[in-house]
């Protein structure tokens, strides 16, 4: 399987997908990136480990980190590995006394558990090529400069998908500072993103 390393851009908020969150995954040696809905608890248990906050008690997936590190387990990379039914699939990949293994998981639960093992992440070309989208120049214009940056814009257009994503997180930003007047103008530009069928 052909298969690209990415790393994890952004997390944001998504309220148009019943309040989860978006994960949004670049390639390490290119422009193209990779939006995926998550849960709000995976969303949680990837920002707090980025962050380097360790909660009183282990997560779930503090705890797989630690019955593999017990196990002798080693976790290899996670793979982003199909895209059926706008679903995404992934697999862990493991070493296990000296031999390789395979476990189905969700993008979500493989990711959590990437940056608490430092593990590579890679996606699939076929997944790249059916829901990868590299930004804009348009991203500028709509204020999402500060996500991504000049340096790495092209000609293709931004996903729907992606522009809310990045839209949540300035919104989530600016209520944070008390911004609410760019608050307010960016949630009327999420309805009119939201309203265009």
């Amino acid at each position: 399987m052909d298969k690209i390393q990415c790393e994890i851009l952004g997390l944001s908020s998504s309220p148009s997908t019943g309040g989860a969150y978006a994960i949004l995954l670049k390639e390490t040696q290119g422009n193209r990136r990779l939006p995926i809905i998550i849960g709000a608890f995976e969303a949680q248990a990837i920002a707090l480990e980025i962050e380097g906050i360790k909660p009183p008690r282990p997560l779930t997936h503090d705890l797989i980190k630690q019955i593999t590190d017990n196990l002798g387990a080693m976790v290899i990379e996670i793979v982003v590995d199909e895209l059926r039914e706008n679903t995404f699939y992934a697999k862990i990949i493991l070493e296990v006394s000296g031999l390789t293994q395979e476990v189905d998981a969700r993008p979500s639960d493989a990711i959590a558990l990437a940056v608490r093992t430092d593990s590579p992440i890679y996606v699939a070309n076929s997944v790249m090529e059916a829901a990868a989208f590299v930004p804009s120049d348009d991203a500028e214009a709509e204020g999402i400069s500060t996500v991504i940056p000049d340096s790495e814009q092209s000609k293709k257009p931004i996903t729907k998908e992606a522009k809310l994503a990045v839209l949540q997180n300035k919104l989530r930003e600016a209520i944070d500072s008390e911004e609410y007047e760019r608050a307010a103008k960016i949630r009327d530009d999420i309805k009119k993103l939201t309203s265009n069928n």
